[in-house]
């Protein structure tokens, strides 16, 4: 799978509003800009998700092989909670030096189109760098009669609101690959939120509902031991971790999403060392090892320039905004 295609693309032949990052706060603070002293201390990288989570993991690996490229620790700060919403107000609120990163997820722009929120999702940030992206399966039980996404559509507009999808949270990202899914499939899907991705993908597994939304990387080990029926992924490419199933794109014209890591630090940040973490951090993802790890993960190392990645942090926001609108996806 190559996953340059899906955000990429979307910034190269979109029509995206562009966020704005201010410089002026930090430079009225008398700090320097000088980017050859950057870093002059620790790198502290805060983390929306416990220790063992697939963004933690990402965080560790990449912050170890950045710091032996930048000569300073790089300290991981693990803030829990929300859905990374405390991660990502802590960031906001930090010194805008460079010195202060949150590796965050796809559900940062998703948290954005469901909450009120002390912060502006893209203008609250400085973007630094997207490290990958990765697709979701859309899953079921061996028994589940539909056994192809063509057949699925054709089952739920028979039947509809009565076939079921588990998510694990309200306006969690397979809540959102649902609620995208039935929009433009024209069916009605009936979502059957969880206290978390573990129960319910075991619920599909023991056919109490009928289908999820859950990440390649978790779901092709399931597949493979047949304890799940792997309909189709959210990539307009197959993925090597389940190189059989067809996108969901081929029935389901227009279809696509993937999740996805990147970078992000206080707003005004100066460009400088904005570009120089971009550098690095694109220079750590570069390598053979990186890029076998992430594919390890179900996922592939993209990159992008800082500005890029400005550009899809908005874009993000603005799609999931309308979807949650359409859906009616609110908080609980």
């Amino acid at each position: 799978m190559h996953s340059g295609w899906s955000l990429r693309t979307r910034l190269l032949t979109g029509v995206i509003a562009s966020a704005t990052f201010s410089t002026g706060a930090f430079a009225a603070s008398g700090a320097s800009t000088d980017v050859g002293a950057f870093p002059s201390r620790p790198l502290r990288v805060i983390v929306g998700f416990p220790p063992g989570s697939g963004t933690d993991i990402l965080a560790r690996y990449v912050g170890t092989k950045l710091s032996e490229r930048v000569n300073q620790p790089v300290v991981v700060d693990n803030r829990r909670g929300a859905n990374g919403i405390i991660a990502a107000e802590l960031t906001a609120k930090s010194p805008p030096d460079g010195h202060t990163m949150q590796f965050m997820s796809t559900s940062h722009t998703m948290n954005a189109a469901v909450y009120k929120l002390s912060y502006d999702a893209a203008k609250s940030f400085t973007p630094i760098a997207l490290l990958g992206e990765g697709a979701l399966a859309l899953v079921t039980h061996p028994s589940f009669p539909a056994k192809s996404v063509k057949a699925l559509v054709e089952l739920a507009k028979q039947k509809p609101g009565t076939v079921s999808y588990a998510v694990s949270g309200t306006g969690g990202i397979n809540h959102f690959a649902g609620a995208l899914f039935s929009r433009l499939a024209g069916i009605r899907l009936l979502d059957v939120p969880y206290r978390g991705g573990p129960q319910a993908l075991t619920d599909v597994m023991a056919g109490r509902a009928d289908l999820m939304f859950g990440t390649v990387a978790i779901t092709h080990r399931q597949v493979a031991a047949g304890k799940l029926v792997a309909l189709g992924v959210s990539t307009p490419k197959r993925s090597p971790l389940l190189p059989d199933v067809p996108p969901i794109a081929d029935s389901v014209a227009g279809y696509t999403m993937s999740t996805w890591w990147g970078v992000i630090a206080p707003a005004g940040v100066p460009a400088p060392i904005a570009r120089k973490l971009n550098a690095e951090i694109n220079a750590v993802l570069a390598t053979p090892e990186s890029k076998q790890r992430l594919e390890a993960g179900g996922a592939e190392a993209t990159t992008m320039s800082s500005a890029e990645f400005g550009k899809l942090l908005a874009s993000e926001v603005q799609k999931w905004t309308r979807v949650a609108k359409e859906a009616g996806i609110k908080a609980e």
